[in-house]
Order: structure tokens, then C-alpha cells, then sequence
């Protein structure tokens, strides 16, 4: 059983695909002309290298451009859009992006809102033909619950993850890198995150610990950050990294940045522009006793993220 998961091909299901990390190719265009957008055009924190750790430095557009230079073998640093998302006071329906070009293309990276999540409409129903019933149904996948899916586990799990505010703490990207793959016209992006999701969960007082005993030790999966490039758009993330080499080292934090994970904006030209397919190394639930679980959290009351 064990070596048939171990060879379960996952797809994010986007118009991107998620490929296995590869070294920054001589011919590569950076991303020029770097701007600050949205609703919410202040709200992001720029973090720089200092050793082994990234270190908060001023939020301006010299230093972005700086941290957004590196590639998946050398990050250096990372940009966190809507950066007050942990907050009580944070605004969900506005966001932060970040613009650029290549040539004479526009490149724009955002944060994630309510609406793109949940519709015009913010439904937040399990099952509802929004994203975030999607995306949550790629997670269970991810995670070796593919028969899972459309289940009533499924819904005791979803409505527990959005009380604990999950779609608002997965909307913040962490975006370490940009550039594009001359000989490809590929687009890659680097999200930083955190190597083992399960491990940054559990850390004392975290208000995720109750979902923590659901995932595996090792899990991973990224943030989300939403896209447009010319008539392209859609959300770009990702249930695998490597190693960046890096972490924070604030506070009682040591595990943030810890993990890089890379996504990619297939160019049209030379691309599919449907899902790419990759094989990796797929996490278990362990079904059988997680189902129980699943359903007594998600008739409990909601825990405060």
C-alpha cells in the first residue's frame, strides 16, 4: 500500500503547473519596473538574508527588488503580501500585490481576498463551486484522502480549517523569487514557506493545533498567491518543497521560511497551458482514525486562529 501511494501523481488542477525545483538557468529575465498595488498597498513586510536567517528590513522598493533576485537554490529573502492577515483586525475583502514587467509583459502577484476564495456571492459552503472548495479538495488528495473528497468528513474537515481561519492565513504569500526561463518563456516563482506544515502548526499557543493532529509529520503545502499576465490569470501553490536553508528568527518563530516551494506560469507559446502532472512523494492521513476525528472537530465549536 505504502509503495503505491509513494508513486501517487498529484495536480494542482490550475492553469499552472507545479514543477520539481531546478537551478536558476543562465538565460533568465528578471522581473523590471517593480511597483506596489492594491487595496491594500502598504500592507507587506520585506525580509532580507543575514546568515542563515531572513531579518525584517524597511518595506521599500529598492529592497524588494533586492530579495526578489535569488532563485531555488540561493533564495534571497522574500516579500510577504497582506502581511497582517494574522491579525483580528485584518481586512479580508483587500489586498497587496506587487507589479513588474518582462519586456513588455505585465506581471502582477497578489494576495488572496474572501471573494476570490469564496465568490461574489462568499460562500462558504463545502462543495460550493468556489475556489476554496477546490483547493481544500487538492489538500486531502495531497494528503492521501483522495476517497475523502465530497465526503461528510470532507465538510466536518473544511468548516473546522475556515473557523481556525485558514483560507485567511493561506491568502499572505511569501514570495522569494521571480524570473523567467529565456529557452522556455516559463515563469517561475518562489513562495516561502514552512518545510514541515505540521511542525509550525503545533507550536505552543498556536491556534492550529487542534488541525495539527490531523496532518502527518512533514506535511507540506505553500500559501496561495493569485496571478495575471496579459490574458493569463489564476492562483499558483504547491504541496511540495526543498530545503531554502533559511528561517526566521523572530521571536520563538524558527520554522517560517524554512521551505521553498515553486510554482510556474506556463508561457502559451511553448507550453500546454492545461495541468501538468507531477510525481511526489504523497502524505498520509492515516484515514481510518482521522475520519473520526475530522468529524467530532468539525461539529465542535470554531477555535480562534
Amino acid at each position: 500500500m505504502n509503495q503505491l501511494l509513494k508513486k501517487l501523481a498529484v495536480s494542482t488542477s490550475l492553469a499552472v503547473g507545479v514543477a520539481a525545483i531546478a537551478t536558476n538557468p543562465a538565460h533568465a529575465s528578471t522581473l523590471t519596473g517593480i511597483t506596489i498595488g492594491g487595496s491594500a498597498p502598504n500592507d507587506y513586510v520585506v525580509y532580507d538574508v543575514n546568515g542563515n536567517n531572513t531579518v525584517v528590513v524597511p518595506s521599500n522598493l529598492a529592497n524588494l527588488q533586492k530579495v526578489l533576485g535569488g532563485d531555488a537554490t540561493n533564495p534571497t529573502g522574500n516579500v510577504e503580501l497582506a502581511a497582517s492577515s494574522e491579525l483580528a483586525s485584518f481586512n479580508f475583502q483587500n489586498n497587496t500585490s506587487i507589479s513588474g514587467k518582462f519586456g513588455n509583459k505585465t506581471l502582477t502577484l497578489s494576495s488572496l481576498t474572501a471573494f476570490d476564495w469564496f465568490g461574489a456571492g462568499l460562500n462558504t459552503t463545502y462543495g460550493a463551486d468556489t475556489f476554496a472548495t477546490k483547493w481544500f479538495n487538492d489538500f486531502l488528495t495531497k494528503a492521501g484522502g483522495a476517497n475523502l473528497v465530497g465526503t461528510a468528513t470532507a465538510n466536518n474537515a473544511f468548516n473546522l480549517f475556515l473557523g481556525l481561519k485558514g483560507f485567511q492565513r493561506t491568502s499572505d504569500p511569501n514570495i522569494s523569487y521571480v524570473y523567467k526561463d529565456d529557452p522556455t518563456g516559463d515563469i517561475k516563482i518562489g513562495l516561502a514557506g514552512h518545510f514541515d506544515l505540521q511542525a509550525y502548526y503545533s507550536r505552543p499557543n498556536s491556534g492550529f493545533a487542534p488541525f495539527a493532529r490531523l496532518l502527518p509529520r512533514g506535511f507540506q503545502a505553500s500559501e496561495v498567491v493569485k496571478y495575471s499576465l496579459d490574458n493569463q490569470s489564476g492562483f499558483l501553490y504547491s504541496f511540495f518543497a526543498t530545503p531554502s536553508g533559511l528561517t526566521t528568527n523572530i521571536g520563538s518563530d524558527t520554522l517560517s521560511h524554512s521551505g521553498n516551494y515553486e510554482v510556474i506560469i506556463k508561457d502559451p507559446k511553448t507550453g500546454t497551458g492545461t495541468d501538468t502532472k507531477v510525481p511526489e512523494p504523497a502524505m498520509i492521513l492515516g484515514l481510518l482514525s482521522v475520519a473520526g476525528v475530522f468529524v467530532v472537530k468539525g461539529k465542535s465549536k470554531k477555535v480562534s486562529a
